[in-house]
């Protein structure tokens, strides 16, 4: 059994920064990622964790940068703990299965979202106008339809426990340029598509995914994590029917027991019961068995 990680303390380390779910820890010239059991909603960590979840985003994300390296690199330099430096080594056991020795990049200010489907926030904006971040779309679409085509639709990336908020093609142009937008939406489209039709063949719908972007230099790389339940959505195929919310292996389980509760959506978050944080675990469980054999 995988103990559960809620934070890390590594005296010895450099630490950085602690994410909703990653500690960051400088290592030499490189970073140090290590994915917690921490799980959050609403931009709102939890209390309880979810236990091996960090094991899961790591070999998830380590699965889906392989699948695209021909399609754009990433930040990994090592999965095995035996090759980390030697500072690293008396953290080891935290550290199996669950961290990332990375090149460090400069992080690009964007989320990069891509949808096939139409869920989430993406349906509350059509739902509204017809449109998900200026991208206007035809009449008629329900609750989970898939789309026409697949589109991006950039957010900006707030600070800690503040909502990201939707822009528009020509904004992100204005934060990052033109040429390097082309660029970015170019390969999150070639990425998702491919992730698609691979986790189809799983049984598994992936109705939109969030990625990071960062430069080394002038090179353009994913870095963070990729195409995991934390940044996804992954339906089951042989369970969807458009004009509903769809059961799901990712936190929407989490996001509706939260819903159809009294609670704000700011801090402090609920205690969460024995009972979600297993069946949250067995989504997790469920997509890592049937994409990553």
């Amino acid at each position: 059994m995988t103990k559960s990680i809620q934070q890390t303390n590594f005296p010895k380390l450099n630490f950085i920064n602690r994410g909703k779910v990653r500690d960051l820890y400088a290592v030499q010239q490189n970073l140090l990622i290590v994915a917690t059991d921490r799980i959050s909603a609403f931009d709102v960590i939890m209390p309880n964790p979810i236990p091996g979840k960090g094991v899961i985003l790591n070999r998830m994300s380590t699965f889906w940068f392989a699948q695209m390296e021909d399609i754009i690199g990433n930040h990994i330099i090592s999965t095995d703990v035996t090759t980390f430096p030697a500072e690293c080594a008396p953290y080891s056991t935290s550290l199996e299965g669950r961290s990332m020795l990375v090149k460090k990049a400069s992080p690009l200010p964007v989320e990069c979202i891509v949808r096939g489907y139409l869920s989430g926030s993406g349906w509350k904006d059509y739902s509204h106008n017809q449109s998900i971040s200026g991208i206007k779309l035809p009449l008629g679409l329900k609750e989970s339809s898939r789309l026409p085509r697949t589109i991006f639709t950039p957010t900006t990336k707030a600070p800690e426990g503040e909502h990201d908020s939707a822009i528009t093609r020509s904004e992100m142009e204005n934060i990052v340029g033109t040429e390097l937008t082309d660029k970015i939406i170019k390969i999150s489209l070639a990425v998702y598509e491919r992730a698609a039709a691979i986790a189809l063949k799983a049984g598994i719908i992936i109705a939109d995914t969030k990625m990071e972007f960062g430069l080394i230099g002038k090179e353009l790389i994913l870095i963070d994590e990729l195409l995991t339940p934390d940044s996804s959505r992954f339906w089951p195929a042989d369970d969807y029917e458009e004009g509903r919310a769809q059961k799901s292996f990712d936190k929407q389980f989490l996001r509706d027991y939260l819903l159809s509760l009294k609670w704000n959506q700011k801090p402090p978050a609920p205690e969460l019961p024995q009972e979600i944080i297993e069946n949250t675990k067995a989504k997790y469980d469920e997509a890592l068995k049937r994409l990553v054999k």
